[in-house]
């Protein structure tokens, strides 16, 4: 298995695989996908028309407000967000019978790094 190393890791965080990576990239490679984890970037503006049922920075944005934002089924959300919680780039929390997501900013900066130009001249 490759293992790709990032400056992330002087700080602690483990490295990425090459598995891990291609999980994550194939997760946003889907259009709606990459706009819900671009929504997620600003929860409070983007999701400000909705009453929020927690806090959305601390907890995320509940899985209908995604739903109703995008148009589409509960189920092919549902199926959405699996996919990028698997991928590990958002984390779900339950409150009550609502499921909140969030992005899992240390991740991301993984992947980033992981496809930087100097990383890649490195391979």
């Amino acid at each position: 298995m490759t293992v790709l190393k990032g400056r992330d890791a002087v700080n602690g965080e483990a490295d990425m695989s090459r598995a891990e990576l291609v999980d994550a990239l194939k997760a946003l490679a889907n259009p709606t996908r990459l706009q819900i984890m671009e929504w997620l970037r600003d929860p409070e503006g983007q999701f400000a028309d909705y009453d929020p049922i927690a806090d959305r920075v601390e907890v995320g944005i509940c899985a209908s407000h995604i739903q109703d934002r995008t148009g589409l089924s509960q189920s092919t959300i549902s199926s959405y967000m699996g996919t990028l919680e698997r991928a590990g780039l958002v984390t779900s929390t339950r409150i009550g019978k609502w499921t909140h997501y969030r992005r899992n900013e240390a991740l991301l900066r993984r992947v980033a790094e992981a496809v930087s130009p100097s990383d890649l001249a490195r391979a």
